[in-house]
Formats: C-alpha cells, structure tokens, sequence
C-alpha cells in the first residue's frame, strides 16, 4: 500500500510534532492578566525591537568568543559537505533528491538513474533551483516537498510542489511539470495555508485547507476536504468530509493496492493521537473498521495491516498496544464491514514497531529492542505470519527510509554514535544489502567509548540511557557533560552519528548523554502512554533519575553538566529549569514551549491536549499549574544562566513562550542569552549557514558555562 498525501508525512498523518498556527479567540485562561502579552503579537514592532536587542546582546557575547569561530566553520563544513548522503525516492529508476550546499543555499530539487546513483559520482539532472526561483520570484522561499503521482497506464508523472515563505508550515501548492522543468500555467495551485492535497487522476486532486469562513480547526488545519478539478476554481470543488472544528485535523489521502487499483479517503484526525479513517465511494464515506488508536502501516499479500496503538477485543479476540495486526483488504471493500482480524506480530517488552516496507519483493518490519534496531521479513503462512532476520552491518539504528510496492529496492539508513551514517539497499527479493553510500568520519573517535547504562526513576522504573565519552576520562566529576532529552509524542531517540556533536563536543573533551525517558516511542506506545497527561511528572522524574545517575558515577557534576531539548524537549528544559536548578550548570530550550496555562491558544496547541492536558480541565490545569515554567518562575532561584533558541517564524510552536520567559529573566535582573532566528520554521533555521550559526551559539554557550574559560 501506499498512502499518499500532501502532509508532512507521519505515521498518523498529523505528524507527531507537528505545531502549526491559525488566529482565533482568545479565551480567558488567568484571573491576573499576563505583562507579557505583548510578546506573543509574532510581528509586533515592540516584540520585535525586543527581539532584534536580545539579538545583538547575545551575538555580541557569545561570537566574540575565540571558539565561536571555528565552532561555526565545523559545524557549516558539516552541514554543507558535498560527502552529505543524498536522501531520496526511487520513482521508475530514477532518484529523486533535495539538496542543499554552500553555493545552493535553498537548495536544489534534482534526479539521477538509480544506476548513477549507486557511484561516488552521480550525474545530478536539476529539476529546479530554489535560490533561482526565489530571487525571480523575490520571495523567501524554503522547499518543502514534491507530492508525485503516475496515474495508471501513464508514463509521466503528475508533480504538486510545496514551497514555504521562509520555513513555516504553511504553503502553497504549485503543479510542476517534471519533464520540461517549468510550472504548469494554469495547473493546480494554492494559496498560503496549512493544507495537503492527494493526487486522483490527470484532472483531480483531493485537497484540506483553509476554504475561509471558519474552515480551519482550533489547531489551525483543515477540517474539510474537497475534490478539485483542472481549471476550476478552487472554491468550486466538490466537499467531500467535513470534520469539526475541535478536531486537530482533516487530511485528504490515496491508497494505491497491490493492483494498482486507486482508493481514496481521508483522515479525521479527531485527537492528536485517535484518528477516524474514511474511504470515498460512490454513495458517500465510509469509516475503515479500525480502533481510534491504530496506524496503516501497509498492504501485503492482499492483507490491510496497520498498528495498534491501544488494546483491541474485535469479534472476541484480544489484541494488545503495539500489536501488528491485519485483516483481507477486498473482503472489507466488498461489505464495508470489518473482516477476520490475524496477528501479524507481537513485539516484546523490551521491542517497538518502528515502521514497515511494502516492495515488490516482500515486506519488511522495522523494530527497535532495547533501542537497537533490527529488520524482519514478514511472510503469511496458513498458520499465521512468520518473521526471519536480516544480517546487518552492525548493531546501531536502522530505519527505512524509502519503500514503495512498485519498486524492488529498500533504501536503508543506519548508524551509531560512532559510525558514520550509511545507506543500504536491500534487495526485497534476496535479502542482499549493499552499501550505497557512507559519510566520512567527521571527527575523531578514537579513545571514544558508547555506555549504555539504567537509571532508576523514583516508582521503579529503569531508564536507559547512552554515555559517549573517552574511554581514559578521569571520574572525578570534572567532564563537561551534555544531556539530551524528548519525552513525548511516541518520538524515540535512537543512537544517531552526529558531525556537530562530534566536532563541537566531543572531540574537545566533552561527555554527551542520550535519555531514553518515558513519553518517548523506544519502547511503544505504553512507553509514550506513562507520562501523558497529570502523569507527565513521570518524565520529568525519569530525565532528573538519569541526570542524578550519571552525577553519581562522578563522571560529571552539577557545574560541569548541561541540558539541551527542542519543542516538546524545550518544554523538558523549562520544567527541568524550574525543578532542580540545582542539578544544571546549562541550559539549552531550543523552539520550547513555556507556558502551559496559555499553549493551547497558541498556534497548533490545541492539538496537544492529549499530550498536556487541558488547561480548561480543573484537575488537569491544577497539574499544568505546577509544571508550567513560565508561571513557575522565581526570581530568587539560583537557576543557572539560560540560553533560548526559538524563530520568529515557528508556526508550531509560537516564539512568545520563549520570549515571555527570557523577559521574565529581564525583569529580575538575572542573566540569560537570547537568539530568535527572524526567519526558519521549527527548526529554527531556514537554511545550513543559519543552522550552522545556531548550532555555533549553542556550543559556546555550553563551553563558556561547563568548561574551563577559552585560552
């Protein structure tokens, strides 16, 4: 099966961390009224005369360290090396890239014969430069994506292309004709908005965005999906769902089965993590017979298999959270009703399903034990589905990165701390892997070691955890020590080789601690599920049991160690702040949230409400309450200085959470750094030069604080 749609794709949909933005009521959430709500106005010219001094202070500072320099020069050789591995999708032989260096800032969109691809020296073909079609367009355009569609018994693909004024989520849509390099005049396009759309034919495509008139859900996305026509106006296509406004969102999708044969539908994205799939027939839509919490993985051997995020009793059998399960695609077609159900694969306790490849060969299962990756066949037999391994390189992560049922190769991605990242490809009828490409070394491990060691949280639980560090550090509490941390969302954090890391920290004697904290996916959906909600202390306290663990081993101590966590991690610094000032000599909230008595009013963070709960909830809020960083700032703590990293042109998670809580440093007079990217989305970086000068601030930072002074 393949599931295709004009979102960032995820595996439900509405990706995992996906915050957007959308301008609604504000409802009363505090009996005091906020000073600081001058701050959440994005573009304000006070907010932004704010921003811009915050600015200069902090680039004063920390750029005119001696090591700022050379930190940017590595991290920029890193991210604009030409030795990049060069991501991409195998359509009909072809390998279709985005790529971004030095000279293409925003970057290329380009393809080569899968035969080129796999030399040292692909011949590249350019479909499009965007630093071209930015300056004649003068526009701040950043790609975010090609949405490719053949229609059957064509030879030529249909192309929707995604492009973002400067990094946000929103977009606009654009048809592109492949062969002759040129939009198409008068073809499908799309004014700015959070939308996706699903190719149907030549002539139609499926399409959510915002149709005005309150069309558009509290977290800012679509709730009513359409079916244009070529040369139609847009507001003339014919609705097709309509979702509610409470809803996080309405995606339109296409399902391609092993026939070819073309299955439309959306889906209702009801909560952030329960979803309604609908199928479009000829009398209307009809619900696919599956749980609120499950995923569509793929179609195999004529079976629908899809994931399970909860337990599941249907027609008296019991299937568990995390389970694989499926049942026959035509029968539930034929009667719109729910078919027998088979179990297709049962992780254990210490497994998680990471993701499936459908190809033309077989499927292949994708799963994480004990935060080490593997790969299965999957193979139906008249006694159930069978697994069988397959020999990897080594014991790192692995993670699909490309599958499609037309196609016979799996692209492959796998790594470690250590290892620099390569790409495989599989062959789904053989097994055999090769190794397409591999990223030179960009720093030194030799005398690095990787730990991987428990931590145990205050209710029993043991919480993983990986040390990189040289193997002849001296435990005495004197290693500067940087430790990162999610904890939401079902995102796992896996072993991953990190240039950056590796030439801005390690290779300068620091020590670098991944936590595999409960909220995170390391160990499937009941990992994630233990710390939603007023459970969420839960995380807190299993990121504070590993921090205290490795201070216990004396390889670090409080002074000498740091704390580093984006988004939903920005959120894990902020309490972690707040909680145990004690326990930090730095603290690094990248993109964070911060106030959590007001997040659901900002941008997407209506949608997050199954992850925090709702600030509108009298027990939940009493909990948010506690937790939340902003209102829970003291003046009179003795928190070490701070160093805020947000955009101002994040549309998932607003920049005012940062700046409300820096100027709450202000006003008390208490030290603090401050750098908020004007342009970039999420990532807080539009481009590699940007992200290289982020990744620079974030490095002298964290030497200035843990180590000893530059020489």
């Amino acid at each position: 099966m393949t599931i295709k749609s004009g979102s960032a794709g995820n595996r439900k949909t509405v990706p995992r961390d996906r915050f957007a933005t959308v301008a609604y009521p504000q409802r009363v959430t505090n009996n005091k009224q906020d000073p600081h709500l001058w701050l959440e106005e994005v573009e304000g010219d006070d907010a932004l005369d704010w921003v811009r001094s915050q600015n200069e202070r902090t680039l004063a500072e920390l750029q005119s360290d001696p090591r700022y320099a050379g930190f940017e020069a590595a991290a920029l050789e890193v991210l604009t090396s030409e030795d990049r591995i060069p991501y991409g999708t195998i359509r009909d032989g072809l390998v279709y890239n985005f790529w971004q260096d030095e000279q293409h800032v925003r970057g290329l969109w380009r393809r080569t014969p899968l035969a080129s691809y796999r030399g040292s020296d692909p011949e590249w073909e350019v479909l499009l430069d965007v630093d071209a079609l930015a300056e004649a367009e003068d526009a701040n355009w950043v790609f975010k994506g090609a949405n490719m569609f053949r229609p059957v018994d064509s030879d030529r693909y249909l192309c929707l292309l995604s492009l973002s004024d400067g990094g946000k989520d929103a977009i606009v849509q654009r048809e592109f004709d492949i062969e002759s390099r040129q939009f198409v005049t008068d073809g499908f396009s799309t004014p700015e908005a959070k939308q996706a759309a699903a190719w149907i034919d030549d002539d139609h495509v499926l399409i959510g965005t915002d149709w005005g008139q309150e069309t558009v859900t509290e977290s800012g996305y679509p709730f009513v999906v359409k079916r244009w026509t070529r040369r139609t106006p847009l507001h003339d296509a014919e609705e097709l769902l309509r979702g509610k406004p409470t809803d996080v969102g309405v995606f339109p999708f296409t399902i391609e089965k092993e026939d070819q044969t073309l299955l439309t539908g959306a889906v209702q994205a009801d909560t952030f993590f329960t979803s309604t799939y609908w199928l479009f027939t000829d009398d209307g839509a009809v619900r696919w017979p599956i749980p609120p919490k499950a995923t569509p993985n793929g179609i195999s051997h004529g079976r629908f298999i899809f994931s399970l995020e909860q337990d599941w009793q249907p027609a008296e059998l019991g299937f568990q959270t995390g389970d694989l399960v499926a049942f026959d695609l035509d029968a539930f077609l034929d009667t719109h009703e729910l078919p027998p159900v088979e179990l297709v694969f049962r992780p254990s306790a210490s497994q998680s399903v990471s993701g499936i490849a459908v190809a033309s060969g077989g499927t292949l299962l994708s799963i994480s034990e004990n935060v080490v990756g593997q790969v299965l066949r999957l193979e139906p037999t008249s006694s159930g589905w069978t697994t069988s391994r397959i020999e990897l390189p080594g014991t790192g992560d692995v993670g699909i990165t490309f599958s499609d049922h037309k196609e016979a190769t799996v692209l492959l991605n796998y790594e470690d701390f250590l290892t620099p990242t390569s790409l495989l490809a599989l062959d789904s009828t053989t097994d055999q892997i090769d190794v397409l490409k591999t990223l030179p070394d960009h720093f030194d491990t030799e005398g690095l070691v990787v730990d991987q060691l428990v931590a145990t949280s205050p209710d029993g639980t043991r919480i993983p955890y990986f040390i990189v560090r040289r193997a002849d550090v001296v435990f005495d509490g004197s290693t500067p020590t940087l430790l990162y941390g999610y904890g939401g969302f079902q995102v796992p954090l896996n072993p991953s080789y990190s240039g950056t890391i590796g030439r801005n920290w390690l290779e300068h004697g620091g020590a670098f601690v991944l936590a595999n904290i409960r909220g995170g996916g390391e160990f499937g959906p009941t990992w994630h599920q233990a710390g939603l909600k007023t459970n969420r202390q839960r995380i807190y306290d299993d990121f504070i049991a590993v921090a205290e663990s490795i201070i216990d081993s004396e390889l670090t101590s409080p002074e000498h160690l740091g704390i580093m966590g984006g988004s939903n991690g920005g959120l894990l610094m902020g309490v972690m702040l707040n909680q145990r000032p004690d326990l930090w000599g730095a603290v690094v909230l990248q993109v964070p949230l911060l106030d959590m008595l007001r997040y659901n009013l900002l941008l997407a963070g209506a949608s997050w409400v199954d992850e925090y709960g709702s600030p509108d909830d009298p027990d939940e809020r009493a909990f948010l309450e506690r937790i939340s960083p902003y209102q829970n700032f003291d003046p009179d703590k003795p928190y070490p200085a701070p160093l805020f990293v947000t955009s101002t042109k994040d549309d998932r998670v607003h920049p005012g959470h940062a700046r409300k809580l820096a100027k709450k440093f202000e006003d008390a007079g208490r030290p603090f750094w401050y750098y908020e990217n004007i342009d970039g989305g999420h990532s807080a970086a539009a481009n590699q030069t940007e992200a290289a000068r982020r990744t620079a601030l974030e490095f002298t930072y964290l030497m200035q604080q843990l180590a000893k002074p530059a020489a």
